[in-house]
């Protein structure tokens, strides 16, 4: 059996497979499907330092090769977290990463903060939420504010910290170079791309914020053209993730330069298709000689 064990952060998952933030919840309802002590790891639903109520309905819209949602981070706040869903987590033997939510920088700060003196492994900030400091921008846009933003939370934060990125970006390998700087510990991408969708027969768009965010197979390629660029140019490792929808997807992220993969819209399709990607890895390497998935990480890389 070959080895799947890979080191992120300092923090050692039992395979390359980690479940999605926003697609999962905080794995209650997965885990009556199958025992999610066999994923890697699970990123959090995005939370925030209060409970969000979210947008307002319709969220999601289907396309054709994927979906748009605007649920607008709906969470209980990092209170719920901390005393609800995280000891239950702890008790299913799996890498939990808390996903930081926030309108402001200062609230990304309060919620890092309040995660510092906890038992979570590791913090995901989720820098494409909307920032209404900054007029409504994400911070992930322009790289000398999600520069400001990193290093700030950075200072307050004694987790490992991934910056999950935007592939809005202005340019997403200044992007991550700019977050590597400011002291990330990884990066994660890419999030959704801004899309819309237009209800012809009412003649306006189908979401009250007119734009939502693409995610699943459709994006894969460009997803993965990013993480490649993006494994080549910093030093800390990346998470690979944009339409993931089998082992075959997965690998050719680990063989891009990614230490690990997120899947998340393919878990609406099929609730235990981690599973499927865990052993279709496992035989994968088998079939190939491998003893350890390190052998393809970055294998591809040319």
């Amino acid at each position: 059996m070959s080895d799947m064990r890979v080191n992120l952060c300092g923090v050692t998952l039992k395979n390359p497979v980690i479940a999605a933030s926003g697609t999962f919840g905080y794995g209650m309802e997965y885990n009556e499907f199958y025992s999610i002590s066999r994923l890697g790891g699970i990123s959090c639903k995005g939370t925030a330092i209060e409970e969000w109520k979210g947008n307002p309905t319709p969220r999601i819209a289907e396309t054709p090769a994927g979906m748009l949602n605007s649920v607008g981070l709906q969470n209980p706040g990092v209170d719920a977290l901390l005393n609800i869903y995280l000891p239950w987590l702890k008790g299913q033997d799996i890498v939990v990463i808390a996903n930081a939510a926030g309108h402001s920088l200062e609230e990304y700060c309060a919620v890092a903060e309040r995660l510092g003196d906890s038992t979570v492994d590791m913090v995901e900030l989720n820098i494409s939420c909307p920032n209404v400091k900054h007029g409504g921008m994400a911070l992930g846009i322009k790289c000398d504010i999600a520069y400001e933003a990193v290093k700030q939370v950075r200072a307050v934060c004694k987790k490992p910290l991934m910056v999950k990125l935007s592939p809005n970006a202005e340019n997403i390998v200044t992007m991550a170079l700019r977050c590597e700087e400011a002291g990330a510990d990884s990066l994660s991408l890419v999030n959704t791309f801004q899309a819309m969708a237009i209800d012809i027969y009412k003649r306006k768009p189908v979401f009250n914020n007119v734009f939502a965010g693409l995610s699943g197979p459709a994006i894969l390629p460009i997803a993965l053209r990013m993480v490649y660029q993006v494994c080549g140019a910093v030093q800390i490792p990346v998470v690979g993730l944009g339409g993931i929808s089998s082992w075959q997807d997965a690998a050719a992220f680990l063989m891009a330069g990614a230490t690990a993969v997120q899947v998340g819209t393919a878990n609406f399709v099929k609730p235990d298709i981690c599973l499927d990607i865990i052993n279709g890895l496992e035989q994968f390497l088998k079939d190939q000689g491998c003893r350890s998935v390190d052998e393809i990480i970055g294998a591809a890389r040319v």
